[in-house]
């Protein structure tokens, strides 16, 4: 199978100077984002507090081919050494957006995290979309998982297999 094509655009104000989304090793599946901030803010860069959220620009507009999507995770050694992830990981760009590529960081650490113009924030995958069909029915079929969620299917379970408001999930 050949590699999907994506296709990059900067937007107006990136630094142009800045790498493009690369692979760090021959067997990486995600290929590094950088920060790209606007040119009144490339000095400064960001400071992020403990618990702080922001919208990280990357200069970059993506061109995903159809039956793909590029989703957005965060970078291990970040995320264990700084604390440093993204709150919706993995973050999804469909494949018919055209806008501006941004981050949403995290700082989940208990140190204020400096990020400077340029580093590497967040990486992206390409991933093949399957878009299901739906249909409502009246019942579903039985399984011997059945209801139980939230860890039921784990070992020397405390408390029994999900119960009122257990929801779903593995």
């Amino acid at each position: 199978m050949s590699a999907p094509l994506v296709t990059l655009a900067w937007t107006e104000e990136a630094d142009r100077n800045l790498p493009l989304p690369a692979y760090a090793s021959d067997g990486a599946a995600g290929a590094d984002l950088c920060a790209n901030f606007a040119p009144a803010d490339r000095a400064a860069g960001l400071r992020l507090p403990p618990g702080g959220r922001a919208l990280v620009p990357t200069g970059l507009r993506l061109a995903i081919p159809a039956g793909f999507e590029v989703q957005i995770r965060p970078r291990s050694g970040l995320a264990l050494r700084q604390g440093l992830t993204l709150p919706n990981s993995p973050g999804t760009i469909d494949s018919d957006y055209r806008g501006a590529l941004a981050v949403i960081l995290l700082n989940a650490g208990d140190q204020i995290i400096d990020i400077a113009h340029g580093d590497r924030i967040a990486q992206m995958i390409v991933a093949p979309v399957v878009q299901a069909r739906f249909a409502l029915a009246e019942r579903l079929d039985e399984t011997t998982r059945g209801a139980g969620g939230f860890g039921s299917t784990g070992v020397g379970l405390v408390g029994g297999s999900g119960g009122v408001g257990s929801g779903g999930g593995a």
